[in-house]
């Protein structure tokens, strides 16, 4: 009986054992899991810096609004600044790429104005001024992560907007009305500007763009903010130059960081 109930006892312990490995091995498998799903949505591998943290090295533009600070490059313009006559932009003079995603933080004054500049060409007579797609960022966020085409096609898709933009053969002053691009066609939406508004937080915030063939998207910590199909083949831009904007007529302060680049092949 004593070792009939011995026995019974070892094998419920090492019942009770194996399960528990198993449990610990299932949690372990889940947890892996979570943190694959994580590193998916965050993954660094093959991002390069663009922005080393300490210069404005590999940049250019004009030092009397552009410095760094703090490990970010920032822009600014104060009461006793000379006023900018025009948006200024301190371009990365790394290449003008294609097909690619940038990813970094960003943090702008309640008043500011800015933007990340994209696929763009340098505009002749506008020293530091380029025209192309643009992340647009706001302190307001009135108008944070929609698509503004700098000195182009204006507003081409809002913030919450899936768009395709067919092809046109009418000037582009002709359908750019009221700083709003009236051929834009909105195929869906990701949200009302006033709901994605409220997944933008004061102080820093993440960025992304993917630019990939014809396809744009802009997210704003995560969250997918626009989405463009580009199959105006007159006006759009296949690839071109990136840089960081300020906005003419603004007293204001923005700051980027982390700054990060993939291309896309």
């Amino acid at each position: 009986m004593y070792k009939s109930v011995k026995s019974f006892w070892n094998i419920c312990s090492i019942s009770m054992l194996l399960a528990v490995l198993i449990l610990s091995s299932c949690q372990s498998s889940d947890n892996h899991q979570d943190g694959q799903a994580k590193v998916a949505t965050t993954d660094s591998a093959g991002f390069v810096p663009i922005f080393d943290g300490t210069t404005l090295t590999g940049w250019e533009g004009d030092t009397a609004v552009w410095h760094v600070k703090d490990g970010a490059i920032v822009g600014q313009v104060t009461a006793t600044s000379t006023p900018l006559k025009a948006n200024s932009f301190l371009i990365w003079k790394g290449g003008t790429p294609s097909d690619f995603e940038l990813t970094g933080e960003y943090e702008i004054s309640p008043e500011g104005n800015s933007g990340i500049q994209y696929r763009s060409e340098e505009v002749e007579g506008v020293p530091y001024g380029l025209r192309g797609y643009q992340f647009d960022i706001d302190g307001a966020n009135t108008y944070t992560g929609q698509n503004y085409e700098e000195r182009g096609r204006d507003i081409i898709a809002f913030r919450g907007q899936k768009v395709t933009l067919p092809a046109v053969t009418e000037p582009i002053d002709s359908l750019a009305k009221r700083n709003v691009w009236s051929a834009s066609v909105v195929t869906g939406s990701f949200g009302s500007a006033d709901s994605l508004k409220t997944l933008i937080h004061d102080g820093w915030n993440n960025f992304r763009i993917v630019a990939n063939g014809n396809h744009l998207q802009h997210y704003v910590n995560g969250i997918l903010m626009c989405e463009i199909t580009d199959n105006d083949t007159a006006n759009r831009k296949a690839s071109g130059l990136i840089g960081l904007q300020i906005h003419a007529g603004h007293i204001m302060r923005v700051a980027y960081r982390n700054l990060q680049f993939k291309e896309i092949k």
